[in-house]
């Protein structure tokens, strides 16, 4: 494989909406998703009120890569090879001894099928027995769940939990295909009301850059499991209202991971008429904009607009589970993860990544906002493990750290970080062949350069 990347090597450039093209005011949006599942569980399945009361620090709580062991209640960091670095018993952090005592130094029981990243049709199902907190939508979730564990031991002295039901009925009831159009449950109402409250304005370097995209002929995608109301409603706000003219193809209720792994039989495109859903197409023969659908019938149709067998797709995205991982595993696409810990943790990036010439950097504002950090759980890509006995302690990348690496070709902040560079500018890829930082840009998180000799890697 080649050690470089460049756009200007891709036939296609595909984009994710929700955390890629579309930025939230995260601190904002968070809450909001917080009450909206919060009011559920409190109206319509009677949980404690004390659950809509939520302290301004809660939200530390909050970090990417978190997995839910729905019936012990715990929470869990995991290292790259499945042991557990940090827990939580609902929001209570457990320490280093207690974690030793339930989960020892072995690989967690569920390790196997979460690292297998199964991709499933839908993210949330009532049978799960745990949890993968991957992506802004779910994270207040996350801290839901966990001040409910506290309030069910509070009440009920409870030792196995079954309010997962519970939380998944909270976030269809939010979430559903028609909750835009009915105004149904908290969150599209807040935001219908009150966009400039959540929704970031896309950059005018990054409104500029879809435009050199497209005129360098490349064909351009926007791909995502919003619903066509709630899409039109982002673009409208975040790229204005000729939006349409920035994407050859618009896909949305994409249901995405399973637009990339399901057959066209499993899941046909269907053309939209006021944002209601046609009869399934047996095939995809033109642009413009779809809902549902496949990879593969996507896939035949850009061969035949790019006149090429096998042109060459990049999809830029947020979801791990949904995004990253399912474009690299089942389409063997380019992938650019977008993440926005990279922006919180470069705060304190050493002075020779600062005096960088801005050609080579591309514009970059540094904006630290501390939704991306979280004291409770450290960094997002690796952790301390305490040495046993009198072992010195060890470094160990976690398991979310190590599918960056092993999932995307780039990782990046944002797309403003790359809008001003050439189109021809070439990345140094992620490979099993250089060093485990070699793909971040503009630079590698902090916790990953090496900055204390006697710490050794685990």
């Amino acid at each position: 494989m080649q050690q470089h990347f460049s756009l200007a090597d891709c036939d296609v450039v595909g984009f994710d909406l929700d955390h890629t093209l579309c930025r939230y005011h995260l601190p904002q949006s968070a809450r909001l998703i917080y009450d909206s599942f919060a009011q559920y569980l409190v109206t319509e399945k009677g949980y404690d009120e004390d659950l809509l009361n939520l302290a301004p620090d809660s939200l530390d709580f909050c970090c990417k890569g978190l997995v839910l062991d729905i019936e012990e209640g715990n929470f869990l960091k995991l290292a790259e090879d499945g042991t557990v670095l940090r827990a939580s018993h609902g929001t209570k952090s457990m320490t280093f001894e207690e974690i030793l005592e339930i989960y020892g130094r072995r690989e967690w029981k569920h390790f196997n099928t979460v690292s297998g990243m199964v991709s499933r049709t839908g993210s949330y199902t009532l049978v799960s027995k745990y949890y993968l907190y991957d992506n802004y939508f779910d994270l207040p979730g996350a801290l839901l769940c966990a001040r409910v564990v506290d309030s069910l031991d509070q009440h009920d002295g409870k030792k196995k939990y079954d309010f997962w039901k519970d939380m998944v009925a909270a976030i269809q009831h939010n979430y559903k295909i028609s909750a835009f159009k009915e105004n149904c449950g908290t969150y599209f109402p807040e935001v219908k009301n009150h966009p400039d409250k959540y929704l970031q304005k896309c950059p005018e370097s990054v409104k500029k850059w879809l435009k050199q995209l497209k005129n360098a002929g490349k064909i351009l995608l926007l791909i995502t499991s919003s619903h066509s109301d709630y899409c039109r409603l982002l673009c409208e706000h975040v790229l204005g209202n000729d939006f349409e003219e920035y994407f050859d193809i618009l896909i949305t209720n994409a249901l995405k991971p399973g637009f990339f792994s399901h057959t066209p039989n499993q899941r046909p495109f269907r053309t939209l008429e006021n944002d209601e859903e046609q009869e399934a197409l047996l095939s995809l023969d033109k642009p413009g904009w779809y809902s549902q659908g496949n990879a593969i019938q996507l896939y035949d149709l850009l061969k035949k607009m790019t006149g090429k067998v096998d042109p060459k797709v990049v999809y830029f995205g947020d979801s791990m589970h949904s995004d990253i991982f399912p474009a690299r595993h089942y389409s063997n696409w380019e992938t650019v993860f977008i993440l926005e810990e990279l922006l919180g943790d470069r705060a304190t990036v050493p002075a020779k990544a600062e005096s960088e010439p801005l050609e080579k950097k591309g514009k970059y504002e540094v904006r630290v906002l501390p939704y991306f950090m979280s004291k409770q759980w450290g960094s997002f890509f690796m952790d301390r493990v305490p040495g046993l006995e009198n072992a010195e302690e060890t470094l160990a990348r976690t398991w979310s750290c190590k599918c960056i690496s092993t999932y995307s070709t780039i990782a990046i902040p944002s797309l403003e970080a790359i809008a001003d560079l050439p189109l021809d500018y070439r990345f140094t890829r992620f490979s099993p062949n250089s060093s485990a930082t070699a793909g971040y840009y503009p630079s590698p998180p902090r916790a990953l350069l090496p900055n204390e000799d006697s710490v050794t890697m685990k």
